[in-house]
Formats: C-alpha cells, sequence, structure tokens
C-alpha cells in the first residue's frame, strides 16, 4: 500500500496520459505465450516533471482477460527515461511494490539513480499496474475508509472486535459493488501478461525488470511465465513466494515486532537526546503506555491507537524515519505535545487518495491471487497466537488484510516460480528486513536456479539498493551493465555491510533529503 503520495505532479501526468496515443493490443495465439501480432504503437510526450525533466509518459491498452485478446480494453500508464549511449540494452522495468504502488516516477529515480555509463545504456521504464494511479479504470472502494480515528486494533472486547469486522466486510462489499466486472481480472498473472504486451509495444525481444518488494514476486512470476523475454532479473526485499499471501503476512508481524524493538535500543542509545532511558525495554512499556493513552484519547483529534501503530510502522521500513519517530514519542512523554506525534502521523502514515487506491488494489490482487481462510475462527486464533509473542502489528496487520475473508471473487493458485529457464538473475535482502523477511530471499535464490543473492548483513531497510550502500550498488551495476554476478559458496553470493544507523535530527529543521529517503518516499510501505 502507498500511504506516502508519490513524488509525480498527478496533474502534470494526467494531461500528458490523456493526450497519448494508445494502440491495439497484440493479439495472442494463446494466452500462456508471447503475442504474435503487429507491435503496439507508443506516442512518448514529455511528462513535465522538473525533478524529472526527461521522463516521458504514454499509455497503453490491453486485454482486461487476456484469454479474450479481442474484448474489453483498460488502460496502463507509462513513463520513460529513453536510452542515451550508442548501444542500447533495451527496456529496463522498474516496480516499486504493493500490490498497488504506482511506478512511473520510479523510472525517472532509478534512472538517475543508477552509474550514468548504465542507465545510459537503458530506456528505463516505469508503469502503473492495472487499477493503479493513472492507469484506467483505478480503484477505489470505499473512500474514507481509513479516515482518523478507527476502532482499537486488538479487539480487547466483543464490541472491538465487531467494529473491525464490520470495516472489513463493508470493504470487501464495496469493492464487489462497484468494482465486479474488474476483480476476477486483478491479480499478479494478468498484471505480468500486461508486462509482456509493454514489451511488445515497446518492439523489445527482452526486456529487463527490477522490481522492489510485491514487485518481485511480479517479476518472478513474468520470469516463470516468459522466460525466453528476459534479459536481466533484479528483486530486492524478496517476498518469501512459498507463503502468498496469508503466511507470509503472519511472518511479517513477528519480524515488525523485531524491528520496533531495534529502534527501542536505537533510542536507548541516545538517551542524551530523548531522555527516555538506557533501557530498551523500559522504553517499550513507555510507548505500550502511550499507546493505551491515545486508545482513550487520540492526539488531535486524529491519532489514536491505529493510527500510532501505522504511523511507527513506517520505522520497520525505513530506518530513516526513526529520528521523526523518537522525537514525537519523546514530545508526548515529557510534555504531553502531540503536534510533533500528528506532523509525524500526518507525513508517513495518513493515507490520501492515492493510498486508498494503493490499499483497494492490493486487497484486490492479494485476496484473487491465492485462498485465505473464510472462517474468521482462523484469523483470531492466529491473531491472538501472534500477539502473545509479537504485539506491535498483530492485529493492525490482520486487520489490514481482514477483507481476503469476505472477498468476493474466487481465489487463483500462486505460481510455482521454479525457474531453471532463466539467465542468472541477481537478488538482493537485508537480514532484518520486516516487509519480506530474509527467508524470502533465501528460497528465491534456492528456485530461481543460477541466480545470486546479496546479503545486507544487519540490514533492517526494506528495498536495499540505490539507497546509498555502495557495496550493493557496485554489485547491481555491474549486473545491469555487463551481466556479472558474484558467486559464493554459502547461501549468499556476496555480503555488504548494513547501511550506517541515522543520527538524531539536529535542531529543529529538516534533514536534507538523501537517496534513500527519496527512494522509500516512492516504495512507501504495507509491502
Amino acid at each position: 500500500m502507498r500511504t506516502r503520495a508519490a513524488v509525480l505532479c498527478a496533474a502534470a501526468v494526467a494531461a500528458v496520459l490523456a493526450g497519448s496515443v494508445t494502440a491495439a493490443p497484440a493479439q495472442a495465439a494463446r494466452p500462456d505465450r508471447p503475442g504474435r501480432a503487429e507491435p503496439a504503437r507508443l506516442s512518448w510526450k514529455k511528462c513535465g516533471i522538473s525533478d524529472y525533466p526527461r521522463l516521458q509518459c504514454a499509455s497503453l491498452k490491453v486485454p482486461l482477460d487476456h484469454a479474450k485478446p479481442s474484448g474489453r480494453q483498460i488502460t496502463l500508464a507509462l513513463s520513460r527515461v529513453p536510452h542515451t549511449a550508442r548501444a542500447s540494452l533495451g527496456p529496463l522495468l522498474v516496480n516499486p511494490g504493493g500490490p498497488g504502488g504506482s511506478g512511473l516516477t520510479l523510472a525517472g529515480f532509478v534512472a538517475s539513480a543508477l552509474p550514468k555509463s548504465v542507465a545510459s545504456r537503458y530506456d528505463v521504464v516505469g508503469f502503473d499496474p492495472r487499477g493503479v494511479g493513472r492507469s484506467t479504470p483505478a480503484l477505489n472502494c470505499a473512500p474514507g475508509h481509513f479516515e482518523p480515528v478507527r476502532p482499537d486494533s486488538v479487539p480487547g472486547t466483543p464490541a472491538v472486535e465487531r467494529a473491525n469486522l464490520d470495516r472489513a466486510r463493508s470493504f470487501a462489499a464495496a469493492c464487489g459493488r462497484r468494482y465486479a466486472d474488474v476483480l476476477p481480472y486483478l491479480d499478479t498473472v494478468s498484471a505480468a501478461r500486461d508486462l509482456d504486451a509493454v514489451r511488445r509495444a515497446l518492439g523489445a525481444q527482452r526486456i529487463s525488470y527490477f522490481g522492489y518488494s510485491y514487485g518481485t514476486y511480479l517479476g518472478a512470476v513474468y520470469a516463470k511465465l516468459y522466460p525466453q523475454r528476459v534479459r536481466r532479473l533484479v528483486l530486492d526485499s524478496i517476498v518469501d513466494p512459498t507463503g502468498v499471501w496469508y503466511e507470509d503476512n503472519l511472518g511479517q508481524e513477528y519480524a515488525f515486532n523485531d524491528r520496533h524493538r531495534a529502534l527501542m535500543a536505537w533510542i536507548a542509545k541516545y538517551d542524551t537526546t530523548y531522555r527516555l532511558g538506557r533501557d530498551p525495554a523500559r522504553i517499550e512499556a513507555l510507548w505500550y503506555a502511550m499507546r493505551s493513552a491515545l486508545a482513550k484519547k487520540p492526539a488531535g483529534g486524529r491519532v489514536g491507537a491505529a493510527e500510532l501503530e501505522d504511523t511507527f510502522m513506517s520505522g520497520a521500513y525505513y530506518d530513516g524515519y526513526w529520528p521523526h519517530l523518537a522525537e514525537a514519542f519523546a514530545s508526548y512523554v515529557h510534555r504531553k505535545d502531540t503536534g510533533p506525534l500528528v506532523r509525524t502521523y500526518r507525513n508517513v502514515a495518513a493515507v490520501d487518495a492515492s493510498g486508498e487506491n494503493g490499499y483497494s488494489v492490493y486487497t484486490a490482487v492479494q485476496c484473487r491471487d491465492a485462498a485465505w481462510p473464510r472462517g474468521w475462527n482462523r484469523w483470531r486464533a492466529d491473531g491472538w497466537k501472534v500477539y502473545a509473542k509479537a504485539p506491535l502489528m498483530a492485529w493492525n496487520n490482520t486487520w489490514y488484510n481482514a477483507p481476503c475473508a469476505f472477498w468476493p471473487t474466487a481465489p487463483l493458485k500462486p505460481v510455482d516460480i521454479t525457474n531453471r529457464s532463466l539467465p542468472p538473475a541477481l537478488l538482493f535482502q537485508a537480514t532484518e528486513d520486516a516487509a519480506t523477511p530474509y527467508t524470502g530471499g533465501v528460497t528465491a535464490h534456492r528456485l530461481l536456479a543460477r541466480s545470486s543473492l546479496v546479503v545486507e548483513q544487519g540490514g533492517g531497510n526494506h528495498g536495499v539498493t540505490l539507497s546509498g550502500n555502495s557495496c550493493l550498488d557496485k554489485h547491481l551495476a555491474a549486473y545491469l551493465g555487463s551481466g556479472t554476478v558474484p558467486r559464493g559458496a554459502g547461501p549468499a553470493d556476496a555480503v555488504c555491510a548494513k547501511s550506517p544507523d541515522p543520527k538524531p535530527l539536529k535542531g529543529k529543521s529538516a534533514p536534507t533529503a538523501s537517496r534513500g529517503s527519496m527512494l522509500h518516499g516512492l516504495l512507501g510501505f504495507r509491502r
């Protein structure tokens, strides 16, 4: 889910896309094979984005149902930074994850963050997957679904549990009412078929692909369906493909708790700044006391217990948020000053229309991709089991996914991504990543023959390349530039030291934007 607005100027992009010439889809002889038809023609125009002036935009029509290529068409929004080198390596498609993440601005970021000698050889192509952002139709099942203040996430009474269940049921029902004709075609396999339509429209025999988070599963599924169409494949912060999606979410909940405790330990290290103590366990107790107080009296009428969890979840995804979270925490504890807490919630966790769209697509794809328990007793039992050991996000994450218990479309089967037909792929994984725990990288490495795994030892950020770690970026550049991958003897083919922890803020001024903060603003969180 995207809880932060992308840097992209939506109005400018919308105007450009509205004027783009879209082409008829290439016709596929069989839905499980690449199409054979006249290539689509894309009309590229300047996006008008000052941060990335070379970014161009276009749109492409694809079948809603790839098994009926002449049937109803939907539109994908595309962006690109064209190659400038004389010899091109073709398209590099980039995806920020989600499901539900917009990739339009990510193309500009990746093209600017890669070494010029590498980026100049690619057409770096971003896209809004079906249902997302500037693609049409774009979903928004229940505007205001995350409007604060929500019920306490921990169902301590039957009334609180009923309130949260009612929210989950009503969201699923709203999606079914508004998008009944679209929901059966919002899934990862359909999105992967869209990628091949993009490849054909670009006139490329093969594409390279670079995906973060959920984008790693999308890339692996594309590679499974079209292995002969893959030139290079980069997967960063890797979904466990064997846990799609219920088990993966349970694994997240334990890992989120560990990352929260890492934040408590970091605050203890800087006791002279935050004055919350030197014992992480005591600091954690203060945090839960704050949570209890906000459950009774939300900060600024906006940040209750559930919103506090949303806010501090950002620190599990990116430690660059830690100083802001610590400042807000300390201000509340020492002075009952709720202003910093409300501002931090607004900056990193409040859900706008883009976030509502992201969540709508997140649920649509995850609920359709795989079977979820339909009996609430299973969810309840698992929620309390996790809560006993990892209370931070056990119930918050349960309710976030709970619409899948009531989803109006039947589930598909997850894709077995096992692949022995690919060229060498390059995988990146941090050992302490909470959103996509380390085992996901190890599992994907095992299933993708000839892949190489680069590990950030001790790192906890979600999305680790192009965010300031020169060791990781060296491996990325070597692979995208020449196809070179490291080869090692153990589970990891190469190990990089983690990026340094952040430092407390200096004074009241905002820190200078780093490449890491730019990337994580685009990736957002909730996978």
